[in-house]
């Protein structure tokens, strides 16, 4: 076995990993501003006026002609610009999917929280009918409170009629 060489300690990266440093999220935003920028209608102008231009000066401009014909040059600019685009906008759509997971997951979130609520809300609501059930309510209060004093009023009667013959032995 080699002397100095750990088997539980993992070596270092090899490669460019290790010589060339650069930021994932960086690298990330430039992306996603080239794919927004493929996708405007300025692009698609300027592109097709460089286009047009270049054709034009390569089949009318004998003295400027630098991509005669079949222009294999012009060919040679989209296959690279093709080649540099279709993974820019690869990753920028990675990193949309990986914000609309995140929200989802929030949202996913937010609904059972929303859901707890409603269902807690829902068991006091309940609680609160059975309670308020078993009260008495202003109704039944007043007739109770009717019935005593009409009851009170004639035990009130009968009570001034025995003083009133304690007091008046002749009538």
């Amino acid at each position: 076995m080699v002397e100095g060489r750990r088997l539980d300690v993992p070596r270092g990266a090899r490669g460019f990993g290790s010589v060339l440093r650069l930021d994932p999220d960086a690298i990330g935003r430039f992306a996603e501003g080239i794919a927004r920028f493929l996708g405007t209608g300025r692009f698609l102008a300027v592109q097709t006026i460089i286009v047009i231009v270049w054709i034009a000066l390569n089949v009318f401009a004998v003295q400027l002609r630098w991509d005669p014909y079949p222009f294999i040059l012009l060919n040679l600019a989209f296959s690279t610009q093709a080649a540099y685009a279709a993974p820019l906008i690869l990753l920028a759509q990675n990193r949309q999917a990986d914000r609309d997971r995140v929200q989802s997951e929030e949202d996913r979130a937010r609904a059972a929280s929303t859901r707890a609520d409603t269902e807690y809300l829902a068991r006091e609501l309940a609680a609160l009918r059975v309670a308020i059930g078993e009260l008495a309510t202003r109704d039944f209060i007043r007739g109770e409170l009717s019935r005593l004093s009409d009851d009170g009023g004639e035990d009130g009667e009968r009570r001034e009629k025995k003083s009133k013959k304690k007091r008046d032995p002749v009538s």
